[in-house]
């Protein structure tokens, strides 16, 4: 089962990265480089202060453990424990690989912090904002499988490191979610 799995990862992996041009590298090097995204975020920022108000101040903040939990949780605790070498670093993989400013990442892959910090924020702020902001959903999953994407591009992520991200952030974000609603609503 394993070898299915790693053979579908390595096939996946291949087909992506190795379907690149000029344009596509710059535009998934933007996509993984974490400040590209910091206009968005002000932007989130200013919506969540004009629509919430006073309450915004929680939501906001909650961001902070959030991201603090879901990278720590990735990049601290999982990749270290697991030591799964990204594809850049995977001796039978490494020479097949298209890599963007020669970047290959650091040594271990799983689970994507990227794919975990970035689904935690779409589904943290997906689920409290869902009343007042109805189409939040629509703009922050489309970004979060746009940065995934982008980690297979680049060679240094398999599809299954962006998938467990996902899931681990997406449990994070709704974790959090329910703690807002906790802090909001007591009863």
């Amino acid at each position: 089962m394993f070898e299915i799995i790693k053979r579908w990862d390595d096939a996946i992996l291949l087909f992506i990265n190795n379907h690149h041009n000029s344009f596509w590298d710059n535009a998934m090097w933007f996509a993984s480089g974490i400040q590209s995204w910091f206009p968005l975020y002000a932007f989130i920022i200013i919506l969540l202060i004009v629509k919430f108000k006073k309450q915004s101040w929680l939501l906001i903040f909650l961001i902070i453990p959030l991201i603090i939990m879901s990278d720590q949780l990735a990049s601290g605790i999982i990749k270290p424990l697991l030591h799964r070498l990204r594809p850049s670093h995977n001796r039978d993989l490494d020479h097949l690989l298209h890599y963007v400013n020669r970047y290959r990442g650091g040594l271990y892959s799983f689970p994507s912090s990227h794919a975990t910090n970035f689904f935690a924020l779409a589904t943290y702020l997906s689920l409290v904002t869902l009343k007042k902001i109805k189409w939040m959903p629509c703009l922050l999953f489309p970004v979060a499988l746009f940065v995934c994407y982008s980690r297979v591009y680049l060679g240094v992520h398999y599809p299954s490191d962006i998938l467990a991200g996902a899931i681990l952030g997406s449990f994070l974000g709704w974790l959090i979610s329910k703690l807002y609603y906790w802090a909001t609503n007591p009863e």
